[in-house]
């Protein structure tokens, strides 16, 4: 039996009559807030540069919340965790005809038949706003990020850009951080601010 054999039939034996209570009374809504801890969790984890130890672990527990997700499913007769892999592996195989294919192999025809191939899986999902597809949940600045390279990229007008004297990321770190305290002191919730400019700029009213 491999490793992942062995998560499946163990998250099998937890939620089953005799097993945690406190695994059987959970949902996908319930779920989520660990979801979101344990990504937060591997993502510290990388970029401090934790030994590999501590990646194991942080990777595995992430990997354990979609196993829960998926063994959820399988028991209300949905779908399991070989539909999901299934799901994904054909989806990353369909991204790649550089690999899979005869698609060219240079790294600027890999992006561009890479975000056609996604606007090609947006259009069947007839995602029409240029935040459709975006979860709300994500932060502010990640989710703006996502949604102006959405317009770029469907060649929409974007918002001017506010340049400042900045010579590396760390020091444009430093200026937000300013921003975010500009905000504080006029007693604004700079993640909500952000959160509404982009709903703004999505609904067109920037």
């Amino acid at each position: 039996m491999s490793n992942i054999e062995r998560l499946v039939e163990l998250m099998r034996v937890m939620r089953a009559d005799d097993g945690c209570p406190w695994d059987r009374e959970q949902t996908h809504a319930s779920l989520v807030q660990y979801l979101l801890e344990e990504s937060y969790e591997l993502a510290e984890a990388i970029e401090s540069g934790a030994a590999d130890d501590e990646l194991v672990e942080e990777l595995g527990d992430v990997l354990f919340q979609v196993v829960f997700h998926a063994e959820i499913a399988r028991a209300e007769g949905r779908f399991d965790f070989d539909r999901v892999a299934g799901a994904v592996a054909d989806k990353m195989r369909a991204r790649h005809p550089h690999v899979f294919g005869d698609a060219p192999r240079d790294i600027d025809s890999v992006k561009s038949n890479w975000e056609r191939l996604k606007a090609d899986e947006a259009g069947k999902r007839e995602r029409k706003r240029v935040d459709d597809g975006v979860p709300t949940a994500l932060p502010a600045l990640q989710r703006a990020q996502k949604v102006l390279g959405r317009m770029e990229r469907r060649s929409l007008s974007l918002p001017d850009a506010a340049r400042v004297s900045v010579a590396s990321e760390a020091e444009f770190g430093d200026a937000l951080l300013a921003q975010v305290q500009a905000a504080r002191e006029e007693g604004w919730d700079a993640e909500r601010a952000l959160r509404d400019a982009v709903r703004r700029l999505a609904d067109g009213d920037f």
